[in-house]
């Protein structure tokens, strides 16, 4: 294959980059065929290397990039009245078909005047060969015969090509609110088979066409679009769906700068923005914030994968914004899938063998399709125990190995998983967290953080919230902000920028542990395991690695590529607010937790308390 920039070709001739995209079908043979011309004119020309060198006759142009214009660039499935057109679409592989071999032409021999000739297969058919109703043979001497068959040729295998089918489907989180993502069947031929795999996000050049079966008399023809491949690109990272130019970058280094004395401030002011429609919530929306960000992911040298990918999990009450955090999530990361417990299946979750004509095919589930992103469960209770034991894998393996249908391979699952359910019945607080949620040891060990939102009746908290809730400003105004962290209202960050400021952190910043913090979080991982009252579902060695991803998720969050003394405290306070380790700062009621006036000042208290309960006090002037 030979890539073509479309911008080059623009640049270079433009009329002929026209033609091409008004009949690409008309000229992307002729660019083919210009190819092996040029093949042959330069071993003429090298007489030297004429013996070494060969012509590739097999050759194809692949046009990328087209023009970021609406009619050539869509996010949406193609209709009838695009079909002849050159355009790219992005979307979501759901279905990968098996590769079969295509037959692109056959030979003919006439039974008559013993001529030979090809019939080429016809895409719009399914591939069809029609049987020629006259001789083709060329020649003066017209030939009336009708009758042929195919010649034996030495060339049989030359004339297949590799043929793969897929199915894409629009990126949900470019469609509008209630509108149900379309899918359309593309076309790979040749090198492009096997690129793309279920779960990966796609950008596909290509051909609109018709295609119908075969005709048959009485019966209504069955006409559908579907796209033939000239390229694919498989995007890699969620990042490169958001635009993150030079002024942001340049706005979020000034933003620390200016910050530099106030760095617990700087980070309340970026947490505030999170979610501002609701009141309070310090450390939910803190969670929120860093199972977003996530830490880094490592692997061996013998290919073993640690996740970096944090999973939360909130049980609360009734009315306690939980659904409200999982929507403003799933928002806030580009790639991103929102489920409901009651509604999915296994198969909906993981992956699932459809049965397409005579052969079975793998469609992608919910956990697939947020690869490198994030798949919000709500209801997560409701899930059948069935259906629970599939998602482990997923949550620490990071891949989902499937066994259906003939067909055994492992896809990539690598989301982070934001989970939220209510308690089974009234939450009791005597009880172990696996009692109140009915929730397996080993689901709950695989959440970093567990997060109980209990409702109880605070005359002052409901009197702050009803205030908060009624007052006369407008909604997208952060009230919050102003009121909690003390700030101008132009201080709280747009949705734009903060989903650009994750963006960056994720992919800019890969921090490293530091002495300091590593005491602090192995001083706390030991103090934990030697508890009398051991809480069987949490003090395991995830409970080390949970702590390690928060505290790289904070120095992200801090913009920076250490981790310091002050991640490794506040990833402890944030295990000690799960109400299932509360062994140094007591229990904390996560719901009624407000943003602190002084955030530095309320950071050194939790930070010289930690300390002192872990017996690290010397560990004080470390920064």
């Amino acid at each position: 294959s030979l890539e073509i920039d479309m911008h080059e070709l623009l640049e270079f001739n433009h009329e002929l980059a026209m033609l091409l995209l008004e009949s690409p079908q008309k000229y992307l043979p002729l660019f083919n065929q210009a190819c092996v011309a040029v093949q042959r004119a330069l071993k003429q020309a090298a007489s030297v290397t004429a013996n070494i060198c060969s012509v590739k006759e097999d050759v194809h142009v692949r046009i990328t990039h087209l023009p970021n214009h609406p009619s050539l660039q869509r996010t949406r499935i193609p209709g009838s009245e695009d079909v002849g057109r050159l355009l790219s679409i992005s979307g979501t592989v759901i279905r990968t078909g098996l590769v079969k071999m295509m037959e692109t032409h056959r030979v003919f021999a006439c039974t008559k005047c013993r001529g030979t000739f090809s019939v080429q297969a016809e895409i719009e058919q399914y591939n069809y060969i029609p049987k020629p109703t006259r001789c083709l043979v060329p020649g003066p001497d017209f030939c009336s015969s009708t009758t042929f068959m195919p010649a034996d040729s030495t060339e049989e295998m030359q004339r297949c090509v590799d043929y793969q089918e897929i199915k894409i489907q629009e990126q949900v989180g470019r469609l509008a609110l209630g509108t149900i993502p379309r899918a359309i069947v593309v076309v790979l031929e040749r090198d492009l088979v096997d690129m793309a795999k279920s779960g990966d996000s796609v950008t596909v050049t290509g051909v609109v066409m018709c295609r119908w079966r075969p005709v048959v008399v009485g019966e209504r023809p069955d006409i559908s679009v579907i796209i033939r491949a000239n390229s694919i690109s498989v995007l890699g990272d969620q990042s490169s769906q958001i635009a993150i130019t030079d002024e942001l970058r340049d706005e979020f280094h000034q933003f620390w700068a200016n910050h530099t004395n106030t760095p617990m401030r700087a980070r309340d002011v970026i947490v505030a923005s999170m979610c501002p429609q609701v009141y309070g919530l310090f450390y939910i929306k803190l969670a929120v914030m860093l199972v977003l960000i996530s830490g880094v992911a490592r692997s061996d040298l013998t290919g073993m994968r640690v996740r970096g990918e944090a999973h939360l999990l909130m049980v609360g009450d009734p009315g306690t914004a939980k659904s409200q955090f999982l929507k403003y999530a799933a928002k806030l990361v580009p790639r991103s899938v929102l489920t409901t417990g009651i509604g999915s299946t296994s198969a909906g979750l993981t992956v699932t063998a459809v049965k397409d004509g005579a052969e079975w095919q793998l469609e992608a589930g919910a956990l697939v399709l947020a690869d490198r992103g994030l798949c919000c469960i709500d209801e997560f209770g409701s899930i059948r125990e069935a259906e629970k034991s599939t998602i482990l894998e997923a949550m620490e393996q990071q891949s989902i190995s499937v066994a259906k249908a003939g067909i055994v391979c492992k896809l990539n699952a690598r989301c982070s998983v934001l989970a939220a359910m209510n308690p089974k019945g009234k939450y009791d607080i005597s009880s172990s967290l696996s009692v109140n949620t009915a929730l397996s040891t080993p689901l709950l060990s695989r959440f970093d953080l567990v997060l109980v939102l209990l409702d109880t009746h605070d005359e002052q908290w409901d009197a702050r919230v009803s205030s908060f809730l009624l007052s006369s400003r407008q909604p997208g105004s952060s009230t919050e902000a102003e009121d909690a962290v003390d700030t101008d209202p132009g201080d709280t960050w747009a949705f734009d920028k903060l989903q650009a400021y994750i963006a960056y952190v994720k992919s800019a910043f890969q921090p490293e542990t530091t002495s300091a913090s590593e005491q602090v979080l192995t001083g706390y991982y030991q103090m934990q395991r030697q508890r009398d009252t051991l809480n069987a579902a949490r003090t395991t060695i995830r409970l080390l690695e949970s702590l390690i991803r928060l505290a790289q998720a904070h120095a992200r969050l801090m913009f920076r590529e250490k981790v310091l003394l002050a991640d490794a405290v506040v990833a402890v306070v944030l295990m000690e607010s799960t109400m299932l380790s509360a062994s140094i700062l007591g229990s904390i009621d996560t719901l009624h937790t407000t943003f602190p006036e002084d955030s530095d000042l309320f950071y050194a208290e939790l930070e010289a308390l930690v300390l002192s309960r872990l017996n690290l006090a010397h560990l004080g002037g470390a920064e």
